[in-house]
């Protein structure tokens, strides 16, 4: 494999609440990126309730479980998925994922030392809402995607998740994405208040990535159990998607910013084993 002067960028991908979409978002958004030539690594971090197998459906052999369980290494429990994207499956079972014992967790540090080399992005779909175990392990990705959509209660709950972040991180990089929107207006508005809510209580701000509409080729999508950025690539939603996709390339690569720098692997010993 061809030698690399970076190490992946690494991201979880998170909502406040259930049923905003995050996981299409995340399978969409990682497709749209090794569209575009970049080496991208999916983890479900949704562990007994992912969706990313049944999204692309296929029903993957082994998942994250294996590897803490039965031995298996990380390279081992991958598939393949569309477009050369890697995928890890969440898998059932596994409920303290983010409590590892300490040879667990070296032996998780080890291996993913090796993979970080290897790929430009990893993204971690994690499960809705956030807990004491799992905010640690999202202080340890270097930027935070967020997916709320305009309804109130879900705009809240986004809010709500980045303020309990902010709580115990200041400097983590919030993005966000409108899910679900009618009107570019109306996504605008939401963005507004969100970021308004933020700079007035905490003192914070987020990177507005962009708007993903309301269209029927989504669900269209997920029946067909392809990502709607393959099956309906002139669709409303895979156009505003791309567009997303380059305006997150073009801010976080710009040509000044070669070499590229992950904490993931030296946070993970900060907040996990407080070194």
């Amino acid at each position: 494999m061809q030698k690399r002067n970076s190490m992946a960028k690494t991201l979880a991908i998170l909502s406040g609440k259930g049923g905003v979409g995050k996981s299409n978002f995340s399978l969409n958004f990682a497709i749209s990126l090794s569209k575009r030539g970049k080496r991208v690594l999916l983890f479900d971090m949704d562990i007994g309730m992912g969706n990313i197998d049944i999204l692309i459906g296929q029903h993957s052999p082994y998942s994250i479980v294996d590897f803490f369980e039965n031995g298996l290494s990380l390279k081992d429990i991958m598939t393949p998925g569309p477009e050369r994207l890697s995928i890890i499956s969440g898998g059932t079972g596994l409920t303290n994922l983010f409590s590892l014992d300490e040879d667990k967790f070296a032996r998780f540090n080890e291996e993913f030392g090796l993979l970080i080399e290897t790929y430009d992005y990893i993204f971690f779909d994690m499960g809705a809402g956030i807990t004491q175990d799992s905010v640690k392990f999202l202080l340890c990705v270097d930027e935070l995607i967020i997916i709320t959509t305009p309804e109130p209660t879900s705009i809240m709950d986004a809010y709500s998740t980045m303020k309990y972040i902010r709580s115990v991180n200041n400097e983590i990089p919030f993005f966000l994405v409108c899910n679900r929107v009618f009107t570019n207006k109306e996504g605008k508005e939401t963005v507004d208040r969100l970021q308004n809510a933020l700079r007035k209580f905490l003192g914070t701000e987020m990177v507005t990535l962009g708007y993903l509409p309301d269209d029927r080729s989504v669900s269209k999508a997920v029946s067909r159990q392809i990502p709607f950025i393959l099956s309906y690539p002139e669709a409303d939603v895979s156009k505003s998607l791309s567009e997303i996709t380059s305006r997150y390339v073009n801010h976080s690569f710009g040509e000044e910013k070669i070499i590229q720098k992950s904490n993931f692997l030296q946070n993970m010993k900060r907040y996990f084993l407080g070194k």
